[in-house]
């Protein structure tokens, strides 16, 4: 469909778009997400997509599908190591004129690698020459450990290696830098307009107490490992006392991280056929799906979800979740109820020989 002259209709929740010439009237009604006012007054969409594990080769042209069915959060990070992919999709959408910048939430996540403040804004910009964006509307601490400075041209992204001899002993170098040192060379993007907001990711409630106590700009979210599985109801409780939005990750528990090999996540009972999730989709009819019912547990707490998808059906499905199934208290409850605190991703693990037990 050629895009070059459409008009673009905004409402509330959907984009209406109309083509027409002397023959014909087209109109194409795109689903868009609701989205919920962050604590600095931006509005951020409820439902958005996901960019770990989406394949470099396939990345673009899922982003720029993703646009087209109405998708207008992007939560990527350095570590997937598919930024420049995710910016041409954006990119080919934008010069499409399918959507206009201003339009999209383009999310990323600072690295471990790179909390020392000297290097926080030039893993920024690497963020923004691979993207090819002049800012982001958020930037998250992706973890609260510093791991050893790893230039890009060693390797990028550096994941958990810290180093050529660390590689070959197992373990993990870390610099003595305070999470508010890195949070205030944050702190200084957003001055500079290089980002609009910070958030903060895989906190516990005592480093979120802790750094609300000394930053100047209040994080506007905590992204956390959120599923039945793992309700982290106390942590959830004090964030939203604090006015900071909540986006979960792994929303559908173990399942991405069976792919990933993990001995927990292959021993725990998949969450798309435990039995109270199975009925509760039953009981709203044929059309609902597990997954919904897993999604709809989220963002009906006013939650955020970032799940992927290779599937257009499931992600315009996704994107219309509050419009299409709405669950009783009671079975919200029932679906709290099946809280196990089984944590898939933990740093602890990362390491036999350097234990990181941020949770504990």
């Amino acid at each position: 469909m050629d895009c070059q002259d459409l008009n673009y209709i905004k409402a509330v929740d959907q984009l209406e778009i109309d083509k027409s010439n002397r023959n014909t009237r087209v109109k194409i009604v795109i689903q868009m997400s609701r989205t919920v006012e962050l604590n600095n007054g931006m509005q951020m969409p409820l439902v958005g997509l996901g960019c770990w594990k989406i394949p470099n080769e396939v990345c673009a042209l899922q982003v720029y599908e993703a646009i087209k069915i109405g998708y207008r959060l992007f939560d990527g990070a350095q570590d997937y190591g598919n930024e420049k992919e995710v910016g041409e999709g954006i990119r080919r959408a934008i010069q499409e004129g399918l959507v206009k910048r201003e339009e999209l939430f383009v999310v990323s996540k600072l690295w471990n690698s790179f909390h020392d403040p000297k290097n926080v804004k030039r893993a920024l910009q690497r963020t923004l020459d691979d993207m090819q964006l002049d800012y982001l509307d958020l930037f998250y601490m992706h973890f609260p450990i510093a791991q050893k400075f790893v230039p890009f041209e060693e390797k990028y992204p550096p994941g958990l290696y810290t180093g050529v001899q660390d590689e070959q002993e197992g373990v993990i170098s870390l610099e003595n830098v305070p999470i508010i040192d890195t949070y205030r060379a944050l702190e200084s993007l957003v001055d500079e307009g290089l980002i609009k907001s910070i958030g903060i990711s895989n906190f516990s409630a005592a480093l979120v107490m802790d750094l609300l106590r000394g930053c100047r700009i209040k994080p506007v979210a905590l992204q956390i490992e959120h599923h039945p599985y793992l309700t982290q109801e106390r942590l959830v409780d004090y964030v939203n006392q604090q006015g900071i939005q909540l986006v979960a990750y792994s929303s559908f528990g173990p399942q991405s991280f069976v792919e990933m090999g993990y001995e927990l996540a292959k021993s725990t009972p998949t969450l798309f056929e435990n039995k109270t999730v199975v009925d509760i989709a039953a009981a709203h009819g044929s059309n609902v799906s597990p997954s919904q019912v897993l999604l709809r547990w989220a963002t009906q707490r006013n939650i955020a979800v970032i799940p992927k998808s290779s599937r257009q059906e499931r992600l315009a499905r996704n994107l219309k979740i509050d419009k299409t199934l709405t669950l009783s208290d009671s079975e919200l409850s029932s679906l709290s109820s099946l809280n196990k605190n089984l944590r898939f991703n933990d740093p602890y693990n990362w390491s036999n020989k350097t234990r990181l037990p941020i949770f504990d």
